[in-house]
This record gives structure tokens, sequence and C-alpha cells, in this order.
């Protein structure tokens, strides 16, 4: 998990007001939990924009008065009608222990069922892993380049060291299927659609190369 380091500074007093004067100072509102006691604090917002407008998950390492947190952003608040940012929660995070993270799918490479004509389904865009903080990567990256028409890669099928996927197991994350009208094409016995010419028949592949 990459991490961002955070100066944040104590809220000497918590409520709408001083929130809105902190805002007028171009500052947030924060809290940190799981550490003891919520922390009530504000961020410049300039420095936190790396953290809240990423599509990663990343560590933070919040310094409040000389001490020094590692967290990870647990919700967000935006304006209703402009785009910055309200409020932040962190939760904090033990670097020794396990967490649970959710991570956005980054899929890499053309699958050789689309080149095939298949179609490409991402149903889960987004997957929870538990594991240590330092395992926990910005992304889930998948490579799909061998994946063929009608195969499908899910939750039980993504290996990462130090992670364990959440959720059940056959869910499944990205898959190629067939389109309607090629299953329609293969379907033994088929007839052509009304109106349609006949088709030809396919010229024979020419062979590939052979690898030196």
């Amino acid at each position: 998990m990459n991490t961002v380091a955070l100066s944040g500074t104590p809220r000497n007093a918590v409520g709408t007001k001083d929130a809105a004067q902190l805002r007028r100072e171009k500052r947030v509102p924060c809290v940190l939990y799981g550490a003891g006691e919520p922390l009530h604090f504000s961020v410049d917002e300039a420095a936190l924009r790396p953290v809240i407008y990423t599509a990663e998950t990343i560590g933070v390492e919040i310094e409040i008065n000389g001490t020094k947190n590692l967290a990870m952003v647990q919700e967000k608040q935006f304006h209703p009608v402009g785009d910055h940012v309200l409020h932040v929660d962190f939760l904090a995070l033990d670097a020794s222990k396990e967490t649970t993270a959710t991570l956005n799918v980054r899929l890499v490479g053309q699958p050789a069922g689309v080149r095939k004509g298949g179609k490409l389904s991402n149903p889960m865009r987004r997957v929870r892993v538990k594991g240590k903080p330092a395992n926990i990567p910005g992304m889930m990256e998948i490579n799909i380049t061998d994946l063929d028409v009608n195969q499908t890669i899910s939750l039980a099928d993504l290996k990462f060291e130090g992670l364990t996927m959440v959720g059940r197991p056959q869910d499944v994350v990205v898959a190629v299927r067939m389109t309607k009208k090629k299953e329609e094409a293969a379907a033994p016995g088929a007839a052509p659609a009304k109106g349609a010419a006949p088709a030809k028949a396919a010229a024979p592949a020419k062979a590939a190369p052979a690898k030196k």
C-alpha cells in the first residue's frame, strides 16, 4: 500500500460553526477512528487532494502533535453542488494486523475471446480484500490477455500473496461471453434470418508460421 503523509491540526471545538470556519480557511474537518477515542482534527484542503481524488486505495500517515498514525480513508463527504470535500473519516491501521479494504479493479490486456468476437463483461468493478497494510495494493490488477470466449475469472481465481478475497468464491469478476448473434449462428440447424442471403462457406484458415 502506497502511503501519503499528512499533517493534521487538532480541533479545539467541534460543531457546525467551527467546521464552517475551517472550510472558509481552506481546511477540511476530519475524524480518526480506531485509535482509542475518536480524534478530531483538520487538514489543509490542497494537501488532502492526492488522498481523496484518486482511484487507488492508499495509506495515510497522519501526524498530529508529533504523533504519527497510519490510516486509510473510511468515508468522505462532498459538497452536493461543487466537487470539494467537506469531511473525511479515517480508520486507524496497525501495520502488524490484517485489515479489510475495497480495491478498484484494473483490467490489463485485450482478451483472446474479444479478438474472436466475444464481448467483455466486468460485473465486479470493485473487490474487497483482507491483508496487512503492506500487502494491500492500490488497485486490483487482473491480466485478462488469455481469457477466451465463455471463460470467466471469479474471486476464487484471484491469487495474490498476502491477500484473501472477501466475498463468495463463485462471484464472477470478469468474463468473455459469446454475443447473441454468434450464439444463434453457432446453433446447430439454425435457419438463416428471413430475407437474408445464404451464408458463404468460410475460407480455410492459413496456417500460422512456425515459431523459430
